[in-house]
């Protein structure tokens, strides 16, 4: 019994991954996005993260520098309905099962208040450095105030087993546990931040045509801390069944090389630009990890000092910009994030079916001279399986939207405002006959749903 529960407890510490198009991925880090969604063949201070070879098609030399702050907040939802044991056949000696699944709604919530982004650059004819500091991925935490299903219901059964083998061994006179008899109480928090800085060069090889080469140095820094206490109800005697508890911390860097080009022809303006897998393990720090000495080898890979990998994945972002009006400009993107060549705990990575796809459009409209208003859509169709997804690291399709506006306070300073409202589809639910180890079928249906807001303040020296 205690084995099977604290493997729910050894899969607390895995990160929640954040993938591409879901929850503060790297395609969003300035409000630019969030207002028009598709940025790959623009050519502005945003640039220098979306775009960098088409900086060297700024109008002007000189010195621009960029500050953004953004507010995400999103709900990660599992609806879960597994079965569960109520009994023993004395006959047959074989556990009876309950006709009526447990179900119950765990609501998760996470939160960024807070998400700073700076980006800057240096324009002196052909040639133009930029750079960017910002938290690409995760940057703020994660509350399932109520657990989660894989660890109930791997607890429920081997707190069940526990009691069916001292049934049998006293003959009878030890009682068999069940779900009516106790109460669980669980929960976990999780949150996680990968701080990047980046540097890059981008050449005018010609008037239509320019290149980007840089780099971008990634932190990444975690902590996962949750626990599950399993107690009889007072009228059974009200004792402790069982009880964990982990507290671990996660750090790793990893260094992205990224390569870009631009080609602007008239009216017509093309981006394409290639980030290198990142191949990043991170280090436990564990605090506290409390487990029976029985479950030592599912735990081990989880102690204080132990690596694994969670590599960031190589993308591949293509774009193109087309001016039909001197006041109408619309937009296509199209993003590949191969996450099934990058390494994950336990090669996760292998269940995926694919890696991911994105699509993204954008149009802008400048009502008048100093008020551009602006808006865009995003598709995202993840290569997910069954297998691949986890009550603590799920992903879901998505469908997004974006809106906001540009004001130019002056000739030099531009104020810009975007809103990013996701609603990320329910996948097709997860059915598996052996629910999270328990030797019973069940399912989990996962949700997710995105709002995130943005200010930033551009100036041209």
């Amino acid at each position: 019994m205690k084995k099977k529960v604290v493997l729910g407890a050894a899969l607390m510490m895995m990160p929640l991954v954040s993938f591409a198009g879901g929850y503060l991925t790297n395609t969003n880090q300035h409000a630019a996005f969030l207002r028009s969604l598709s940025r790959g063949a623009a050519i502005d201070i945003d640039g220098a993260l979306s775009n960098p070879a088409g900086l060297s098609f700024l109008p002007t030399d000189g010195f621009r520098i960029g500050v953004s702050i953004q507010s995400a907040f999103q709900t990660r939802d599992i609806d879960a309905s597994f079965s569960t044991y109520n009994g023993f056949d004395p006959v047959n000696k074989v556990p009876t099962v309950s006709d009526v699944p447990y179900k119950k709604y765990y609501k998760g919530k996470a939160a960024a208040p807070v998400i700073p982004s700076v980006f800057a650059a240096y324009k002196k004819g052909d040639w133009t450095i930029s750079g960017f500091f910002a938290i690409t991925g995760g940057g703020g935490k994660a509350s399932f105030d109520d657990g989660l299903p894989m660890f109930e219901s791997a607890a429920m059964a081997g707190i069940f087993k526990e009691s069916v083998a001292k049934y049998i061994k006293t003959g009878g006179q030890s009682p068999i546990v069940t779900p009516d008899m106790y109460t669980i109480n669980s929960a976990m928090d999780g949150k996680q931040y990968i701080y990047s800085l980046q540097l890059g060069l981008s050449y005018k090889i010609t008037d239509w045509l320019s290149a980007f080469a840089g780099g971008r140095m990634n932190y990444f820094s975690g902590n996962y801390d949750g626990y599950l206490d399993a107690k009889l109800k007072k009228d059974f005697g009200g004792t402790d069944l069982m009880n964990l508890a982990l507290d671990c911390d996660q750090t790793g860097w990893g260094l992205t090389p990224v390569l870009g080009v631009d080609v602007k022809y008239g009216k017509f303006n093309f981006g394409a630009k290639y980030e290198f897998k990142t191949n990043l393990n991170i280090e436990n720090n564990t605090k506290k990890l409390d487990y029976p000495d029985s479950a030592e080898d599912l735990i081990g890979p989880y102690k204080h000092g132990v690596n694994t990998p969670n590599d960031i994945p190589s993308m591949l972002s293509v774009a193109a910009s087309y001016q039909f009006l001197p006041m109408l400009k619309a937009s296509v993107e199209y993003h590949f994030f191969d996450d099934k060549k990058a390494g994950m705990a336990g090669g996760k990575q292998k269940e995926l079916e694919r890696g991911t796809n994105e699509y993204l459009f954008g149009i802008e409209w400048d009502v008048v001279k100093r008020l551009t208003i602006s808006g865009g859509a995003q598709i995202t169709d993840y290569g997910l399986s069954d297998n691949f997804q986890s009550d603590v690291s799920f992903s879901c399709d998505s469908y997004s939207l974006g809106f906001g506006a540009k004001v130019m306070l002056s000739e030099k300073m531009a104020l810009k405002r975007g809103i990013y409202v996701g609603q990320l589809t329910t996948i097709i639910p997860r059915r598996l006959d052996n629910y999270c180890g328990t030797g019973l079928p069940g399912q989990n249906v996962y949700s997710r749903t995105n709002k995130v807001f943005g200010l930033s303040l551009d100036y041209a020296f």
